[in-house]
């Protein structure tokens, strides 16, 4: 008999996704500690508007998408276990830093450093050295902080594909990158929480130092835990079997395979890899939006601060339904296990039903007008539906490429989707900055001025979805594998 008839099987894997999802988790909290911060406590402080937030915002985008050339490369160069150590070391450095911009920044233009911070805060305006001596250099400061936190931050999701494309068959691997991947949501619910309150109780620098730290705890666990499942005692002989069900099982990971290791130049070569690019660089865009411009959209037009009861209740909110995802992670399983069909055939299915449910985006404003909440139900189901989206995009990864390759391709990705949100940021503050100057001379369907504005990137968004499923399932209509 087989080992998997004799032996209880062990389910290690489910642990590893957990670790997973606590970093995605950090991540996302250590991203969002800016934008729950800027609009109430940063910005007064520094005199910034929606143009220095939408440069610096569109910058972290920019060296983001960058970075994941690179850092998807050296993962399956050096493997995932030491490339998430390097990488949130980083990422947790860079999130730590943001919290001493207020200190250099009062250092550099009086003199005054560490010691009397808060004395040379008030010095600034005593000596006269205000407007944009101290605007430009705590923009430059930040922008320093973000391009390290994005360097770091660019491994996050390269690592975890390569790991469940490691730790998981195909026909479950939308589903654990689902469960790993409501960090995300969860870090935005508790961020609308603890980050305000930090800010509000001990000033905003200790929320950056504070939710920066939490990476160094998961590192040490990490390194304690982590091993490949060939070499992992926790995994007994039948969850490895059941690891490597698929063809390609026999394919290591981290430098061990039979296949030779696709380059980020060869990898242009198929029609595979511009399926997946055209699915990021399309949507991406949109789930950067929710999470940087949604906090201002509630502050500005309904006078809830973040750190306001209702302001964080809505954040929460949002994020919550957003956790729905998990469904769109398992329906591949479910038309696989029932319908019989295969692991590309149910993601493309998948990916369809939730393509549409971004039509609801036509009415995020027109609803946003009855009441706030009908903006945090639409939302919701946006962040939600771009979830689910995006599990069945990366899982796509490992079923198109060898799992050798998985994080270069997942990098190569990563850059179309991170080139597509340093556009939307860049984009949207300068289109919001027109709309506000314009006023009622800019309307788009009936809403004018800096509305207007929102209510057509809503629209861009609701149809961008459907754009990118159209061009993948002409790119690649059977999702055959490549041949390498």
């Amino acid at each position: 008999m087989s080992p998997i008839q004799t032996t209880k099987m062990s389910n290690y894997r489910w642990f590893v996704c957990g670790m997973l999802f606590l970093a995605t988790t950090i991540n996302y909290m250590d991203r969002q500690v800016l934008s729950l911060t800027w609009k109430d406590f940063i910005a007064p402080e520094f005199a910034w508007g929606d143009k220095e937030y939408g440069e610096i915002t569109a910058l972290f985008s920019i060296i983001y998408a960058i970075a994941m050339l690179v850092a998807g490369r050296l993962v399956d160069i050096i493997g995932a276990r030491r490339g998430y150590i390097w990488a949130m070391c980083i990422w947790s450095f860079g999130a730590i830093l943001h919290g001493f911009c207020g200190i250099i920044t009062s250092g550099l233009l009086t003199g005054e450093w560490f010691i009397n911070y808060y004395d040379a805060k008030e010095a600034l305006h005593d000596h006269g050295i205000v407007g944009l001596a101290i605007t430009s250099t705590s923009v430059w400061l930040f922008m320093a902080c973000r391009v390290i936190l994005s360097i770091g931050q660019s491994a996050n999701f390269p690592a975890a594909i390569s790991v469940t494309t490691a730790f998981f068959p195909k026909k479950d691997r939308a589903f654990a990158i689902s469960l790993f991947n409501t960090g995300a949501s969860v870090g935005a619910l508790f961020a609308p929480i603890t980050i305000p309150t930090l800010a509000k109780f001990f000033g905003w620098e200790m929320a950056f130092i504070v939710v920066g730290t939490v990476g160094y705890a998961w590192v040490l666990a990490w390194m304690l835990s982590y091993y490949k499942p060939s070499n992992n005692h926790y995994v007994n002989v039948a969850e490895l079997n059941y690891i490597q069900q698929d063809e390609d099982s026999l394919e290591g990971t981290e430098g061990t395979t039979k296949s030779k290791r696709i380059g980020l130049l060869n990898c242009w070569r198929y029609r595979q890899t511009w399926a997946l690019c055209f699915g990021k660089f399309l949507t991406d865009g949109a789930w950067w939006f929710f999470l940087f411009w949604t906090p201002v959209y509630i502050s500005e037009f309904y006078a809830y601060t973040s750190d306001s009861a209702m302001g964080m209740a809505m954040i929460f909110v949002i994020y919550l339904i957003s956790m729905l995802s998990i469904l769109g992670g398992y329906m591949p399983t479910l038309f696989v296990n029932k319908l019989g069909l295969d692991p590309y055939a149910g993601r493309m299915r998948t990916m369809l039903i939730f393509a549409s449910v971004q039509l609801v985006g036509i009415f995020t404003i027109p609803l946003s007008n009855i009441s706030p909440w009908m903006l945090v139900l639409v939302i919701g189901l946006q962040a939600a539906s771009h979830q689910s989206w995006s599990a069945n995009l990366f899982a796509m990864v490992g079923d198109f490429f060898p799992k050798n390759s998985v994080a270069t391709i997942t990098g190569v990705s990563g850059f179309a989707g991170g080139l597509s949100s340093f556009l939307v940021m860049k984009q949207t503050s300068s289109l919001l900055n027109y709309a506000e100057k314009a006023g009622n001379a800019f309307s788009v369907m009936g809403h004018s001025g800096k509305q207007g504005a929102y209510m057509l990137v809503f629209c861009c968004f609701a149809f961008a979805y459907l754009i990118g499923w159209a061009i993948m399932k002409s790119l690649v209509p059977d999702g055959k594998p490549i041949e390498n």
